[in-house]
């Protein structure tokens, strides 16, 4: 696989939190964040394992815990520490093999006396195995003989920004080989298990010391000129979420020895393996005149595949995946809207996992409902481990004035209750998987159906949904909120037609589900053709938003006026009637969808990272390709852009699968019972383009140059697919030809 790389030239400090985001190694059971192995004042570490949460105190949330670290390293030349801040760099790279899944770093460095070293890190978390990591440092001396001490091992001494989350249980060092730090979380009570081990390419002098929450190895040698040293650390997790306590030790040392037989280059070639099946079966290639689209799809395929726990069905992902301690690791609306389509399409089975999530958490959405006085189920805004509200009651504080914002989405972000519902029907119009439907997905939305029957007022004979926050959270506490209710009248409608289709429509949720479909307020387009985004907004006065969408994600709005100010005013933090559109693109004509796209999104300053991406797709429906196209480059540099800092505390999990959602959308597919429409408009820039998909059991390619459509399929019955206004079947091929404008034919080949 070529180019599947994204690499630093140089040590940068100012940048070092962002790109230890950017290359952080993952499996989807546990993240281990790109940080250096040496230390750095300002670097963050971060080692996490998929639904390992605590909170600090019954009032806190629970938070993804920042686990002891096992890659950080003490790395003494002559009695010297080795830095990046000290002496002087002859060559550096570091690079992520996405690839191989690898992360590496050459470094020549010269010290202030003119000893020059050759230094090689290399660290893995393992594909095939996701309870392994493994690192391996060489070091070589270029012009002099020297000594060399290492110290490293399992360093408890990491928080959550200052927050300590774990005890120390069990530390030990067995065999005078292997070391072992047991720990559990102080309120959760789960139990993490590290064990390592250490070993060397010419004899070392090694002991080891326990001190202030760490556990160490220390290992000496003297190296000879040009010759090179050798040393792997190979280390296993496991915890109580997929072990028995009282087989921990036991499971965890059986681990971590078989892995010092193997050893690194082994260990690595096994991971390498399991990821070259990953990027042959789902790999999009982009030919395009910017070689960012390709890097940028590459980039996102490969978190998202890092953030997904397709081991344990009772895991989600979280708004920063298992990057960093953004958001506290918690689960938003992301996950169904943003995450799922891209494994929806890709693995369905981790899908349905996501969405298992949700549904074994339907007692505390239940809870939650009744507690508010509603009935059916009401998910939280932001979940964890248990599925109870976890969204902190404040934000940061004011420094202006002193005092702390009041974080409303938990009050009346309701969305996020007919988003999952909308991801339950999602799956099974691609799948077709009754079974799961059958199962839980009937249950999950009966529930929350009754739950928006619950939530209406009435007024002049309608029902209302009042006191609402949309997707636009600069706009809060609103009355009939477009996105909301068509949302929550899809819902309704689907969950009708679906429980009548399985007979499980009783005649008492019938009535009042048809009620409610009838009486339900839809906001219509105005004399302008302007759906009002709720009952107030384009009453409120307009600003010029010029300066702000030029500093788009930095907030710097709220350094001029209040949360309160802009409230009051015609401003969009991201995509809201947008979004409502992109989800429902036969909802309104053309030329209502194209008055909206561009009413709003001039109103929309983008400061949240999901908003771009959706924005490419309606600029792409509405025939503004150039439009389209810049703001699906805008939405890669996200992560990947220029700004120092603009990952620090994790990726942009969700604007990844949006960036996924944009190049899919330029397909312009749609699925018509158990047929596919397909029309594809492709960027100008983009020569050639492949993207894999799955649909009801079959693995489809669409293959696009500027002469030809082609489309692959394995496996499955045969679709009736209509490309353009013509009507096909593709059988196993199809091969269409295209006009020079990249407008298909019109008659059949």
């Amino acid at each position: 696989m070529r180019n599947l790389k994204l690499s630093e030239d140089h040590f940068d400090l100012k940048k070092i939190n962002k790109y230890a985001t950017l290359m952080t190694l993952g499996n989807g059971y546990m993240g281990i964040r790109g940080t250096h192995e040496e230390d750095y004042p300002i670097q963050k570490r971060g080692l996490f394992v998929a639904g390992i949460y605590n909170n600090s105190s019954l009032e806190d949330p629970e938070e993804l815990v920042n686990l002891p670290d096992v890659m950080g390293m003490d790395l003494e030349i002559d009695g010297e520490v080795f830095s990046s801040l000290k002496g002087k760099t002859i060559s550096y790279d570091r690079t992520l093999h996405m690839d191989r899944g690898e992360l590496t770093k050459d470094v020549v460095w010269e010290r202030e006396d003119g000893l020059r070293l050759q230094f090689t890190f290399r660290r893995l978390a393992a594909k095939h195995d996701v309870h392994v990591l493994a690192s391996k440092v060489s070091i070589e001396s270029l012009n002099r003989d020297v000594s060399i001490t290492l110290r490293t091992g399992i360093d408890a001494q990491q928080t959550n920004f200052g927050r300590q989350h774990v005890l120390e249980d069990h530390v030990q060092v067995h065999d005078e080989t292997y070391m072992q730090g047991t720990y559990t979380t102080t309120r959760s009570h789960q139990t993490i298990g590290l064990f390592s081990t250490c070993t060397y390419s010419k004899s070392c002098d090694v002991h080891f010391f326990a001190k202030n929450r760490q556990l160490l190895s220390e290992s000496t040698a003297a190296l000879k000129k040009n010759e090179p040293f050798h040393m792997e650390k190979l280390n296993a997790v496991y915890t109580s979420i997929d072990q028995k306590v009282d087989r921990l030790t036991e499971i965890g040392l059986a681990k971590v020895k078989q892995l010092s037989e193997e050893g690194y280059e082994r260990i690595l070639q096994q991971s390498e393996n399991a990821w070259e099946d990953f990027w042959q079966e789902r790999r999009i290639e982009i030919h395009s005149s910017n070689p960012m689209d390709q890097q940028a799809i590459d980039f996102a395929q490969y978190h998202l595949e890092i953030m997904a726990p397709k081991h344990n069905p009772n895991l989600s992902v979280a708004a920063k995946g298992l990057t960093g301690e953004g958001y506290k690791g918690h689960v938003f609306w992301d996950a169904e809207i943003f995450i799922l389509p891209y494994h929806l399409y890709n693995d369905p089975k981790a899908a349905k996992q996501l969405l298992e999530y949700r549904y074994n958490r339907l007692p505390e959405a239940r809870e939650r409902a009744k507690a508010n006085g509603h009935e059916g189920a009401q998910f939280p805004w932001e979940s964890a481990r248990t599925g109870k509200e976890e969204t902190p009651a404040y934000a940061a504080i004011n420094i202006k004035t002193g005092e702390r914002q009041k974080v409303a989405s938990a009050l009346a972000e309701h969305h996020i209750v007919a988003d999952i519902a909308y991801a339950v029907l999602h799956h099974y119009h691609v799948t077709g998987d009754e079974e799961f439907m059958a199962a839980r997905g009937l249950t999950m939305l009966e529930e929350t159906s009754k739950f928006w029957l619950s939530r209406t007022s009435e007024r002049d004979g309608q029902l209302h949904l009042l006191n609402v926050i949309g997707p636009d959270e600069y706009t809060e506490f609103i009355d009939n909120n477009a996105y909301t209710n068509y949302m929550a009248h899809y819902v309704v409608k689907q969950t009708l037609q679906v429980l009548d289709k399985f007979n499980k429509l009783d005649e008492e949720f019938r009535k009042s589900a048809k009620d409610f479909l009838n009486r339900l307020y839809l906001p219509k387009e105005n004399a302008d053709q302007l759906i009002p985004q709720d009952d107030t907004f384009l009453g409120k006065p307009a600003i010029d938003l010029s300066k702000y969408k030029k500093n788009q994600g930095s907030q710097s709005i709220l350094l001029d006026y209040s949360r309160g100010e802009v409230n009051e005013m015609q401003i969009l933090k991201q995509a809201d009637v947008v979004m409502l559109l992109y989800l429902f693109p036969d909802l309104f004509s053309k030329e209502v969808v194209e008055k909206n796209f561009s009413y709003y999104e001039d109103k929309t300053i983008h400061d949240s990272s999901l908003s771009k991406a959706i924005h490419s797709i309606l600029a792409m429906r509405c025939d503004q390709e150039e439009l389209a196209y810049q703001l699906f480059q805008e939405a890669c540099l996200i992560d990947l852009g220029p700004n120092p800092h603009s990952s620090d505390e994790g990726i942009h999990a969700a604007s990844l699968g949006s960036i996924w959602l944009a190049v899919f959308s330029f397909l312009n597919l749609s699925f018509e019972q158990e047929g596919i429409k397909l029309n594809p408009t492709l960027p100008e820039a983009w020569s050639s383009f492949k993207l894999p998909l799955h649909y009801k059991g079959r693995e489809i390619t669409v293959e696009m140059n500027q002469n030809t459509l082609c489309i692959e399929k394995v496996g499955g019955d045969p679709i009736d697919m209509e490309i353009g206004k013509q009507h096909y079947q593709l059988i196993d091929h199809l091969e269409i030809p295209l006009h020079k404008d990249n407008e298909l034919h019109k008659e059949r080949t």
